[in-house]
């Protein structure tokens, strides 16, 4: 099967430099590839959505960019460097199910931000301008572990959105919520985009893909079976995974034959 690269768009920054590339990232677990040779560059300041059915390696590829697992071959390259802790520093990733710590609301994020090295009243201001801007102001002093599971994950995009991330890693963050709390969560992401921060958004919406993403990264069985601009690629899917999963089939060809 063919891997697809790096895809240029009009939409992209004229002449921007990648702002991540992964060469050929393995992973291999119980004998078996979970990542199988995956190529794929980023372009700033873009959404990009992964998709595809579970199992398919979204949340797995997610944590191999960010850094939180090594591949057992290939590459993972900041603005052109390895993937080290500074490079990560300028990253954020808001996990399906957030961990909200036993402290309030503010506090959550004045401890984040204490993590990063912020101080004083630079850490209050930024702690209460991303409340604010993530419409939680009012919960600032309750316990961030009583509120709704679309409250929560509010805060986790807040908090994450505090520490002024280049590149935000977002696995499923509106999965089992309501539509009230997503259209919540997609006007965070749409304002972080908006700030100029790269979105990489694990997602099976399709819905939510169309509303949010520009660019579209569709794996199957731990490799790309297809990506590119993301309303040209889902109106003319060339893989035979894309194209079942688009029509709301099920795919079960490991070799994503066209």
């Amino acid at each position: 099967m063919r891997d697809f690269p790096a895809f240029d768009d009009p939409g992209s920054v004229q002449g921007a430099a990648p702002i991540l590339c992964a060469s050929g990232v393995r992973f291999h677990a119980g004998g078996s590839a979970l990542i199988d040779g995956i190529d794929l560059t980023l372009a700033p300041g873009r959404i990009t959505v992964v998709m595809g059915a579970n199992g398919a390696g979204k949340s797995l590829l997610l944590r191999l960019l960010h850094g939180l697992i090594l591949p057992d071959s290939g590459s993972v390259l900041w603005r052109g460097r390895p993937l080290d802790r500074a490079a990560r520093a300028a990253q954020a990733m808001v996990f399906q199910r957030p961990v909200m710590l036993r402290r309030s609301v503010l506090a959550n994020l004045r401890f984040a931000l204490a993590v990063q090295g912020v101080r004083g009243a630079e850490r209050t201001r930024r702690a209460v301008q991303a409340l604010s801007r993530a419409n939680l102001a009012d919960l600032a002093h309750r316990p961030a572990r009583v509120l709704s599971g679309g409250e929560q994950q509010r805060l986790a995009l807040a908090r994450a959105m505090a520490g002024a991330p280049e590149l935000l890693f977002l696995d499923e963050p509106t999965a089992s919520l309501d539509p009230a709390s997503t259209q919540a969560i997609e006007t965070q992401i749409r304002d972080a985009r908006a700030s100029g921060v790269t979105v990489v958004l694990v997602t099976h919406d399709l819905g939510q893909a169309r509303r949010l993403g520009d660019d579209l990264v569709f794996l199957h069985a731990g490799r790309v079976a297809e990506a590119g601009p993301l309303h040209a690629t889902l109106a003319r899917p060339h893989s035979a995974a894309l194209r079942a999963w688009v029509e709301g089939r099920l795919f079960l060809d490991t070799s994503c034959a066209t």
